[in-house]
């Protein structure tokens, strides 16, 4: 079946993600973990206790000097790991900072083993940690990020049909801790 969208409808979503089961995808769509987009990185992610897991390899699409994958590419895998931490934390939230460390080359074609969890909860920032290793062991990079809870506001106003047909009516409320277009994500 289809959504208002045209994508097809995700299969149920298992968010608590018992430990080694695969969590499903952001959306069919999306970038980092999107099935259906033939351009993203189809990472296919699992839970393990507090951390959640993938084996990404890489391919030609994300080169960048010969042999070696872009930076913004590891990145992007990150990033869009902190995002399954948040089937674990059960809090809608938003990317406010993202740093990558680079520590050793990354090659294409190579299966690298990444970990993301989170590292500590201040109020409304998430703190989140993250490693990616070669079949070795050897870190090749780290990355930290803050991540800002936001009310699902902030996800309905930029697809609300979609929403509403998996989730059903978007909650509302008063003084909302979603972001308008013009506000900082700060907290």
């Amino acid at each position: 079946m289809t959504g208002p969208d045209g994508h097809p409808d995700p299969p149920p979503r298992d968010l608590d993600g018992a430990p080694g089961n695969a969590l499903p995808p952001h959306s069919s769509q999306c970038m980092g973990c999107g099935p259906d987009n033939s351009a993203g990185l189809a990472m296919q992610v699992r839970r393990e206790g507090d951390d959640v897991v993938c084996e990404q390899t890489f391919d030609a699409r994300q080169v960048g000097a010969p042999g070696l994958v872009h930076g913004g590419a590891v990145a992007a895998a990150c990033d869009d790991l902190f995002g399954f931490v948040l089937y674990l934390v059960a809090e809608p939230a938003v990317t406010r900072t993202l740093e990558v460390g680079y520590r050793r080359p990354v090659r294409l074609g190579v299966a690298h083993h990444i970990r993301a969890r989170l590292e500590r909860r201040d109020g409304r920032k998430l703190h989140l940690v993250a490693e990616g290793t070669d079949p070795d062991g050897v870190v090749c990079f780290e990355a930290r990020a803050v991540f800002v809870i936001v009310a699902l506001e902030h996800f309905t106003r930029y697809g609300p049909a979609r929403f509403e047909y998996l989730f059903g009516p978007a909650p509302t409320s008063e003084g909302s801790a979603g972001l308008a277009d013009d506000q900082e994500t700060t907290a």
